[in-house]
């Protein structure tokens, strides 16, 4: 509503006074109501309810201070602007201090003063208005975010795998801790013939849900491409390298302007054998056993920003009784040391300290108890006992 539609309502017992203040404010193009004394003005008030009030202290029935604090106590926000003799600054006071936003004093020489002071004053109430509308639309907006990150949260958290899952002679397990709502983290492993198991774990660039979306691209690239496999009956012969490469190209034909690093391995359980491939990936995968730990060798190109990237497949004996552990770099924030170097070198020492649980592996970490971190954190605990 702008200012020339405003009603006004002009509460004053001197007659002259008033019609000449309503007279000008109708050319001014408002519409104006009169009351000739405070008890008719606040029967006004609550029948037409105006868009500001123009009033007078002193007069008969209902006084203006009494006035103001009715007109206060039905809509705090309602405009009241005084216009009244050169009398007590007593009373001038109390009325600032009920909630008039303005006080002119008797005779007004210049009533462009009186007007200024209305728009000045209407104006002050629309923008409040709007502030008000602007933070409901904005806590709606919040609200269906949220609902979104819910939504999404939900989804993200059913496609990751079971945790403790054990199949024949290996136990896996995992844990992602996410920075945000929503983690750019992300594990997964499955079996995929009688003979051996699929595992992985990436870590997406940047956070939030542009992250979380691109886990679930790197979830369906992966199935889609092993279900072709099996429909060709070609599974037995899948290359950890070559399934990257078709990430790799998935991921830069998305244009969805992410990478990714990851571990990707399979462990052939007949033979006690680790087939794995690096993108990019740091910190290194940790093998212990007899309580000594070591990194696994390896690179590779980082996963989705180069056409030309290749990716090599590393095979390994592993020994009777192990474990493997993935973690994701948010991990080098929480380890102690001056430099990644150090933190580096740290890593495998505490690795090796648990005593093969994912449990003891959070405590030794610094993991079990912690809900949030600087970084999405991800990790994936493999224990494999040769049958």
């Amino acid at each position: 509503m702008s200012n020339a539609h405003a009603t006004l309502l002009i509460i004053d017992d001197d007659r002259v006074v008033r019609a000449s203040i309503a007279a000008y404010l109708e050319d001014s193009g408002f519409t104006v109501l009169q009351s000739a004394d405070g008890a008719e003005g606040l029967a006004v008030f609550e029948s037409k309810r105006p868009d500001l009030v123009i009033c007078d202290l002193r007069m008969p029935k209902l006084g203006g201070i009494d006035l103001i604090r009715h007109i206060v106590e039905v809509d705090p926000e309602l405009p009241v602007i005084v216009v009244s003799g050169a009398g007590v600054m007593n009373d001038a006071v109390e009325a600032l201090r009920l909630g008039a936003v303005d006080y002119l004093i008797k005779p007004i020489e210049d009533l462009a003063v009186l007007e200024h002071s209305i728009k000045r004053s209407l104006e002050r109430v629309k923008l409040a208005k709007e502030n008000y509308l602007y933070q409901l639309q904005l806590q709606e907006s919040l609200n269906l975010l949220k609902e979104d990150q819910d939504a999404g949260h939900r989804a993200q958290m059913n496609m990751l795998p079971e945790t403790p899952w054990n199949t024949n002679g290996l136990h896996f397990a995992h844990k992602v801790i996410p920075s945000l709502y929503l983690s750019g983290d992300f594990v997964d492993y499955f079996r995929i013939d009688d003979e051996q198991v699929f595992f992985y774990l990436a870590d997406v660039s940047g956070h939030g849900a542009s992250s979380a979306f691109a886990t679930i691209l790197l979830k369906f690239i992966t199935t889609s491409w092993l279900y072709k496999l099996h429909r060709k009956g070609l599974v037995r012969e899948l290359k950890p390298s070559i399934l990257l490469g078709h990430i790799n190209k998935g991921l830069i034909d998305s244009k969805i302007g992410k990478h990714v690093t990851m571990v990707m391995g399979i462990i052939n359980e007949k033979n006690n054998t680790l087939t794995y491939t690096m993108g990019g990936h740091l910190p290194l995968p940790v093998l212990s056993s007899e309580g000594k730990g070591h990194y696994l060798e390896g690179t590779g190109k980082v996963v989705g920003l180069f056409e030309d990237a290749v990716f090599e497949d590393i095979k390994i004996q592993l020994p009777t009784s192990y474990t493997l552990t993935l973690l994701s770099d948010g991990i080098l924030d929480l380890l102690p040391g001056n430099d990644l170097k150090e933190k580096e070198l740290l890593l495998p020492k505490l690795v090796a300290e648990n005593d093969g649980s994912l449990e003891s592996l959070l405590d030794v970490l610094g993991l079990a108890e912690l809900e949030a971190s600087p970084d999405d954190i991800s990790l994936l605990f493999i224990r494999g006992n040769a049958i």
